[in-house]
């Protein structure tokens, strides 16, 4: 033949792009297609326009052995499809075609389970087929090399996206709860403290009025001493033992008054930033006039005791200093203590945010309640 000595002749086709291997493969021209192979073994890839290879043109005629020869020029071609995702295993199938879809199986590159474009495995178009001697040999075939329905194929893989799926749900609506839970249980806090602090700042109000209605009996009581006062301001019963006691625990109350309204106002819960200020403020004008009340009874009692007893007078400054002094000393104490024990919590707070991503966060805001120092 000519077309084995003129190598274009090879690659000469129809309209439909089909070339002489595959109207030979077609036509089972078994000497016509080993001549072609020999001369171009690349033949056995070559497609026409519908994307069939000659392997799809020997598959359905009759001829195995035809088939035999395109598979062993290239074996890779048993698992090209045509346009329609048709593999030989497909065409033969359909074709009815036994022998050679027992021949195809037993290539180790045959995957039995190939879908078409329509979704389809071969076991599938089998069973579409009327049921004869060789479509129940075909499925018989199939069955033993793996072959399996399509649905049942892809049902393992849409049971895992529905448990997926149904998993993700799950997850998100337990996020959704524990936000919500998380919420509720900020909000109940925030509740409880908000109710706290009203407490506490209710208490200390009260407190807070007792111990100037104390400190306000108390200083008065110097200027109207029980007995009366001479001209001179010296109080008339001065020598008596009971003037004596009266003098002294009323000094006593005053000074533990005024130390109980110092330690009130100098730690005070504040609101807002402005509000905190503010307080602070008033806290150091408190303190100044407990100071002055202090200085001013004392300078007082020098003038009714008299100077003939003024051991009794120094005995007050001796009392009142102390408590006073007492008192201011232990509340600077505790608010820098306070103060230190405050920075380096911040500090810490501070080094787990920059080494932690978390959720939670701590934030110092203006609508936070902190204690404020008057000192």
């Amino acid at each position: 033949m000519n077309c084995y000595l003129n190598p274009s002749l090879l690659e000469m086709t129809k309209s439909n792009g089909k070339n002489a291997l595959h109207l030979a493969a077609r036509q089972g021209h078994v000497e016509v297609v080993k001549a072609l192979l020999d001369k171009d073994p690349q033949l056995a890839r070559r497609i026409d326009k519908k994307g069939q290879t000659a392997l799809h043109m020997a598959v359905k005629g009759v001829s195995g052995e035809v088939v035999v020869l395109l598979l062993e020029a290239d074996p890779a071609i048993v698992m090209l499809p045509d346009k329609f995702g048709n593999t030989a295993l497909h065409v033969a199938t359909r074709k009815k075609r036994a022998q050679i879809v027992n021949t195809l199986l037993r290539l180790p590159e045959t995957n039995v389970n190939a879908l078409t474009r329509d979704r389809k495995t071969a076991l599938d178009i089998a069973e579409a087929l009327i049921f004869t001697e060789e479509t129940s040999e075909i499925r018989e075939c199939l069955a033993h090399y793996g072959g399996v329905r399509a649905s049942e194929l892809n049902q393992p893989r849409d049971e895992l996206r529905n448990t997926v799926t149904q998993i993700k749900k799950d997850v998100h609506f337990q996020l959704e709860q524990t936000r919500k839970t998380n919420k509720n249980v900020s909000g109940i806090a925030n509740d409880l403290r908000r109710l706290h602090r009203e407490g506490i700042n209710n208490a200390t109000n009260s407190v807070t009025v007792v111990a100037v209605l104390f400190a306000t009996v108390a200083f008065a009581a110097i200027f109207t001493v029980p007995g009366g006062a001479k001209e001179n301001g010296t109080a008339v019963v001065v020598s008596s033992l009971s003037f004596k006691m009266f003098f002294i625990f009323n000094a006593i109350a005053l000074f533990t008054s005024l130390a109980v309204v110092v330690v009130q106002i100098t730690l005070v819960r504040g609101e807002t930033k402005t509000e905190r200020r503010v307080i602070e403020v008033i806290n150091k004008l408190m303190w100044l006039a407990s100071v002055c009340t202090t200085v001013a009874f004392i300078s007082s009692s020098y003038i009714v005791v008299g100077r003939h007893r003024k051991w009794a007078a120094i005995l007050v400054t001796v009392i009142g200093g102390v408590i006073m002094a007492g008192v201011l000393g232990s509340m600077t104490y505790y608010v820098m203590k306070s103060r230190r024990v405050r920075k380096v919590r911040k500090k810490e707070k501070s080094s787990r945010r920059s080494t932690v991503n978390s959720s939670w966060h701590y934030s110092e805001t203006d609508s936070e309640v902190k204690p404020i120092y008057a000192i």
